[in-house]
């Protein structure tokens, strides 16, 4: 049975979102799409705290459209109540070898309560996980992006899977995403470190200032995969896929029993009955 979106996207609101989005993917990839002499290289360290600060105003610019008409104190309740739940989650891995336990419910619940909810969902989740283990720091802006990206992606995924299809198609979206956001998150710092060499590498890995788009992807690849790729992006694929295998039908049915109480976007009626003149 179908449930409504916790959160309710108008036009307007998804051309915020959007925008949002493109401007956090801009604040990922721009040193592969500008030419940094190399003279300036010194001040290339500055560059990701200039989208630091805009990225929670764009943040909150998406909360605030989100909030006008379209999230409504039961939509509220349910994001503290989840968010609390994934920051509690975290510590149980925090990411050792890869092990990830934050990522799973934000895919549960993004796929049963929309992807405005999800894109929510994936900040809150992340700050607030970010402040109860003390991960606080210039990373955190970039993976409170992806974990919005995570929680909007699985509410866009085919409404019409059910039952065990839907299940292996979860599966396969959380080992999708795993590897997605160690890509991401590689990219974030990959641009301003120095001799990022490997000894079982024969070759150049480092981010070049100035070299050609196609060149600087390639080592960023090969910079990837020798580094994150088979270990902690697997390990957290590993976690996602089991999590959501063993757990998933039964959050899932929760999570749709409960938003089919709360009855969001349904608008309540206090009529008596009688006609009035």
């Amino acid at each position: 049975m179908s449930t409504a979106p916790a959160v309710r996207l108008g036009p307007r609101s998804a051309t915020v979102l959007g925008l949002a989005s493109l401007a956090g993917l801009m604040m990922f990839v721009w040193p592969l799409l500008v030419r940094v002499e190399p003279q300036s290289m010194q001040h290339g360290p500055d560059a990701p705290f200039v989208f630091i600060g805009i990225l929670p105003i764009l943040i909150v610019i998406v909360l605030a459209e989100m909030s006008e008409g379209g999230m409504d104190s039961k939509a509220l309740a349910m994001l503290g109540v989840l968010s609390a739940v994934n920051a509690a989650l975290r510590p149980l891995g925090a990411g050792t070898a890869g092990i990830e336990t934050v990522f799973f419910l934000l895919v549960l619940a993004g796929r049963v309560l929309g992807p405005g909810f999800g894109f929510v969902l994936g900040c809150t989740s992340l700050f607030a996980s970010a402040l109860l283990t003390a991960g606080v720091g210039p990373w955190l802006p970039f993976q409170m992006m992806c974990s919005a990206w995570i929680g909007m992606g699985a509410g866009l995924l085919p409404r019409r899977v059910t039952g065990k299809a839907e299940i292996a198609m979860l599966v396969g979206y959380g080992i999708f995403v795993a590897y997605v956001f160690g890509f991401l998150m590689n990219l974030w710092f990959w641009p301003f470190i120095t001799d990022a060499e490997v000894p079982y590498h024969d070759g150049h890995i480092s981010y070049v200032p100035g070299a050609p788009l196609l060149e600087n992807l390639h080592r960023f690849a090969v910079f990837t995969l020798l580094t994150s790729t088979a270990g902690w992006d697997t390990g957290r694929a590993i976690t996602n896929a089991v999590a959501i295998l063993v757990l998933g039908p039964a959050v899932l049915a929760t999570l749709r029993r409960a938003s089919r109480k709360a009855s969001y976007g349904v608008i309540p009626s206090f009529t008596d009955g009688t006609s009035r003149v």
